[in-house]
């Protein structure tokens, strides 16, 4: 499998050469065709699983990178969905103790995903766009699924 991109620019993953035309799939939409050779040229250090991955919005990527397990997926659910809510709120209506919520919090915020606020004169978190957009597409993914 290689990246490469057509004569307007649109990058695709190749999935089958031949002599004269090649099958390439779009990353965005998952959807194949056929292009002649000519038309197509190689993406030189571009990783095509990087180029597979680039067919998700960042926010969604983002998400998939800092969330390792379904607590820490709640909390930011949780977060977007409720806050912003104080560091107090959030031990008392969840199952995470001092340690795991901090941990937790820290690797939201690194990624960009929650930001500290003040909640009341208190310490708190709320979502922050990039997160909400991300849930956004999650949910109306999901949804869509299943009214498939």
């Amino acid at each position: 499998m290689q990246t490469v991109r057509d004569a307007d620019g649109k990058t695709y993953l190749l999935v089958k050469h031949s002599a004269e035309s090649s099958r390439v799939r779009d990353p965005a939409t998952g959807a194949e065709r056929y292009v002649d050779n000519d038309d197509l040229s190689v993406v030189d250090g571009e990783s095509p699983l990087a180029t597979a991955a680039g067919g998700l919005p960042e926010s969604v990527r983002r998400i998939i990178r800092a969330v390792h397990d379904d607590r820490s997926l709640g909390l930011l659910i949780v977060v977007a969905d409720e806050g912003p809510l104080s560091a107090i709120e959030l031990l008392d209506t969840t199952d995470l103790c001092e340690s795991d919520l901090h941990g937790t919090v820290t690797e939201l915020r690194a990624a960009g995903l929650i930001d500290e606020v003040d909640v009341a004169g208190r310490r708190g978190y709320a979502a922050t766009d990039v997160a909400t957009d991300a849930l956004d597409r999650l949910r109306r993914r999901s949804v869509a699924d299943e009214t498939a």
